[in-house]
This record gives C-alpha cells, structure tokens and sequence, in this order.
C-alpha cells in the first residue's frame, strides 16, 4: 500500500519573516529605553591629563556628585537624582563600605562650585569611612597636529 501525495509536498525552509519582526521591535526597544539608562547628575568637569585608577573591587565605584549650586548627589541612593543631605551620604556610604572596604570612591564635582565645597563632600566621605577618595574630570582633547 502506497501512500498517493495529493500535490503538496513537505517544505523544508523555515519561514523567517516572524524572526525578522520580532528582532525589528527588540530593536526599537532597546532604541527607546538605551537613553533613559542614562543615570546621573549632568556636571561640567574641569579637564586635566590623568590616568584612570586601577580599581580591586568588582563592584561600580561610589561617586558623590556636587552640582554647580552645590547639591550632592550619591550614585548609590535609592534615587540618584535626588539630591541628599549630609547624614544620609554618610549612613548609605558608610554602610556601602562595610559591605566592600576596598570599593573606590570618588567626587564628581563640577568646576564653578568653590573649593570649600567640594573640601566639605570630601570631609562627609571621610566620616563615612573612605581613606581614599579620588576626583573625577574629563581628559583634555588630544593636541592638534602641527602645533
């Protein structure tokens, strides 16, 4: 007994047209919300020539940012662009290097706030437990060729 084929043949392609639509909208997704990871506070750094510190924590360094009016910012808050008071840097801090004593830290200061500001950041860290603290700026543009 012999199976009669009716005219239809199996394909052996696979169709790739639903593959294709579902890539286009992961694509317009991660176009969308690509922006709006975008966290921090927005700060004019100065520019010097400096190497990036070799971190030993795995962990993303605890930045304290101080805008141009002179708020602070704390990357590790639960809203980091809620400004935050002095007791609450120290408490969350503190307690983030407790968990990692080797973590960095570091302050994000913009270039218009006075020294004596950015002086008191750098005090609130130390009374939260950071023995090294360094500062983040830009690097300075490359020197143009032929001058």
């Amino acid at each position: 007994m012999a199976q009669v084929s009716r005219g239809r043949r199996l394909m052996g392609e696979i169709n790739v047209v639903p593959y294709i639509d579902v890539m286009l909208v992961l694509l317009i997704i991660f176009m969308i919300t690509a922006p709006l990871l975008n966290q921090g506070v927005k700060v004019n750094l100065p520019k010097a020539h400096a190497e990036p510190l070799p971190t030993k924590s795995a962990k993303d360094p605890v930045v304290l940012t101080v805008d141009g009016a002179g708020r602070l910012f704390l990357n590790i808050a639960s809203d980091p662009r809620a400004a935050q008071d002095s007791d609450t840097i120290v408490t969350q801090v503190s307690g983030a290097l407790q968990n990692d004593p080797e973590r960095a830290v570091l302050v994000k200061a913009d270039k218009s706030v006075p020294y004596g500001v950015v002086m008191q950041a750098m005090v609130l860290l130390q009374r939260a437990g950071a023995s090294k603290v360094g500062m983040v700026a830009d690097p300075l543009p490359p020197p143009r060729p032929g001058s």
